[in-house]
C-alpha cells in the first residue's frame, strides 16, 4: 500500500534564496538531504554509491561563495545525483555490471563536469539496471516498497521522489526517464536529442540515447538541463541556452493535442478517469484540446508516432552491436534482456539499417509538420501507477516513440491514482524545449493548483 507519511519533494530553488539573503547554508541543506538518505535509503536502495565527506567539502565551497557574495550560478550548492552509466570523478561507475566492478574514472563525464563548472554538489551514483537496459537494480518505489521505480533511472528517480535529492542525472533510450518521474513523483525533461554532449555516458543507441534530468521542481529541472547544455554541447543546445539559466516565464497554451499511442489500451478505469478530469481541468482554464476523433491531422500523428517503433527498434539493436558484442566475446555473461537485443541485430543487415533510419527520419519530419497546429501534445508519462513487482519495469507506449523521433518532453507530477503518483507528459517538436518549459510551467500551475 502507498505510504501515507511521504512528504516527497525537496526542491533546491527557493532554499537559494534563503542563502542570498544569509539566512541558511548549501551546507545546511546538504546536511537535510543527507539526514534523508541515512533514513530512507536503507529500504529503497537509490543510491550505489555515496561519499558524505567530498559531498560536504563542496557544500562549504559553495557556502562560502555565497557568503562572498559570488556564486557561480542559480545551480550553486544544488546537491545532484548521478546515474551509474555516468562517469564523475571520485566514484565508481560499475553499471549494474560485474564486468566493471571496481571500475573508477578519472575524468568526469562532460555533463557532470559542467554541473560541477556550475557550483552543484555531486552527491552520489544511483543504482541503473545493467547497463541502462539489462537486468534490473535493487531499487524500489519510494511510495510503495512492492512496485517497480521503473526503468534504468530507477535509483534516480526514487532518489528525487523519495525527497533525498533535488535533481539526480538519468538517462533515456527509449522511456527510462519520463516513466521513474511519473512512477516517483517527480518533475523531468527528456530534451531534444543532442542538447547533451554524450561524453563520459555508456552508449546503448547512439541515435536513440538522451540524458535527462529528474527533478524535485520545474525550476531545479531547467537550471540543472541549462548548465549541462552550456558544456560541450552542438547546435542542438541552442535553443535551451536561449531560454537563459533559469526556468522561462509561464505561457499558456492555446492549443493542445491529446495523443494516445498504443497505450491508451493499457489503461485502467481510474487513470482514465484520472486523465479526463486533469484534461477537463485545462478546458475549464481555457485551453483547447484536441483529440483523434475531431481532428484528422492529429489522427495521423499519433498514427505515424506508433508505426516508428518497428524501424526505431532496428536502428537501437544495430547500434547495440558495439559495445555488447565485445562484452559477449569476452566471455562475459550478458542478460537475456541484452542477449535479445543482439540477436535482433543479427536480423538487421547494413541496408535494412539504412533503411530504418531513413523511415525514422520520414517520421520524425512528418510527426513535426503535424504537430504545428498545437502548442505541444499532451499524454500521460506512464500506463499508470508503478505495476507491482520488479520483473517488468512499465510500458513503454507513451514514451519510445518521443525517443526514436528525438523530441523533447517533460513530465509533471500532477496525477495520482490509488494513491500512487503519475505523470502527465507534455511533448514537443525538435529545438522547442524551452517554449515546453514555459508551457509546462503554465499547464503544472493548472493542474497541480
Amino acid at each position: 500500500m502507498p505510504d501515507p507519511n511521504i512528504n516527497a519533494l525537496r526542491p533546491y530553488a527557493p532554499a537559494r534564496e534563503s542563502f542570498l539573503r544569509g539566512e541558511a547554508t548549501p551546507r545546511s541543506f546538504l546536511e537535510g538531504c543527507l539526514e534523508t538518505i541515512e533514513a530512507r535509503d536503507g529500504a529503497i536502495g537509490a543510491f550505489v554509491s555515496l561519499d558524505a565527506g567530498l559531498a560536504r567539502s563542496a557544500a562549504d565551497e559553495s557556502t562560502a561563495r555565497y557568503s562572498n557574495g559570488r556564486p557561480l550560478s542559480p545551480l550553486d550548492g544544488c546537491p545532484v545525483a548521478i546515474k551509474d552509466i555516468i562517469d564523475a570523478a571520485g566514484y565508481p561507475t560499475e553499471m549494474n555490471s560485474a564486468l566493471y566492478n571496481g571500475n573508477r574514472p578519472r575524468a568526469d563525464a562532460t555533463c557532470v563536469a559542467a554541473l560541477r563548472r556550475a557550483g552543484a554538489v555531486i552527491l552520489g551514483k544511483t543504482v541503473t539496471t545493467e547497463f541502462a537496459c539489462g537486468t534490473s537494480g535493487a531499487t524500489v518505489n519510494p511510495y510503495d516498497a512492492a512496485r517497480t521505480p521503473g526503468a534504468s533511472s530507477s535509483g534516480s528517480g526514487a532518489a528525487v521522489g523519495a525527497g533525498m535529492v533535488p535533481a539526480a542525472l538519468g538517462t533515456q533510450t527509449a522511456g527510462s526517464v519520463i516513466r521513474p518521474a511519473s512512477y516517483c513523483g517527480a518533475y523531468a525533461i527528456k530534451p531534444t536529442h543532442g542538447v547533451s554532449n554524450l561524453g563520459g555516458v555508456h552508449p546503448v543507441s547512439p541515435s536513440r540515447d538522451h540524458l535527462g534530468v529528474l527533478a524535485a521542481s520545474l525550476e531545479d529541472m531547467w537550471r540543472v538541463i541549462y548548465q549541462i547544455a552550456s558544456l560541450g554541447s552542438g547546435p542542438a543546445a541552442q535553443p535551451v541556452l536561449a531560454g537563459g539559466e533559469t526556468l522561462p516565464k509561464a505561457v499558456k497554451p492555446r492549443r493542445l493535442g491529446v495523443v494516445r499511442l498504443m497505450g491508451w489500451a493499457e489503461l485502467d478505469a481510474p487513470t482514465s478517469s484520472a486523465v479526463e478530469a486533469a484534461l477537463q481541468r485545462l478546458r475549464e482554464k481555457g485551453v483547447e484540446t484536441g483529440t483523434l476523433e475531431s481532428d484528422p491531422a492529429l489522427a495521423e500523428l499519433d498514427k505515424a508516432a506508433c508505426e516508428v517503433e518497428a524501424p526505431g527498434y532496428d536502428v537501437m539493436a544495430y547500434e547495440m552491436r558495439w559495445p555488447y558484442l565485445a562484452y559477449r566475446e569476452t566471455g562475459h555473461e550478458l542478460s537475456d534482456t541484452i542477449a535479445a537485443y543482439l540477436d535482433h541485430a543479427e536480423t538487421v543487415t547494413p541496408e535494412r539499417y539504412a533503411e530504418a533510419l531513413g523511415l525514422c527520419e520520414q517520421a520524425r519530419a512528418r510527426v513535426g509538420e503535424l504537430a504545428r497546429g498545437f502548442d505541444a501534445l499532451i499524454t500521460l508519462s506512464s500506463s499508470g501507477p508503478a505495476p507491482e513487482g520488479f520483473e517488468f519495469t512499465g510500458s513503454r507506449a507513451f514514451l519510445a516513440a518521443w525517443s526514436i523521433l528525438g523530441f523533447p518532453a517533460i513530465s509533471l507530477p500532477v496525477l495520482r491514482v490509488a494513491g500512487l503518483p503519475v505523470g502527465m507528459q507534455l511533448v514537443g517538436t525538435a529545438a522547442s524545449d524551452a517554449r515546453l518549459a514555459a508551457l509546462a510551467r503554465w499547464t503544472d500551475g493548472a493542474l497541480a493548483g
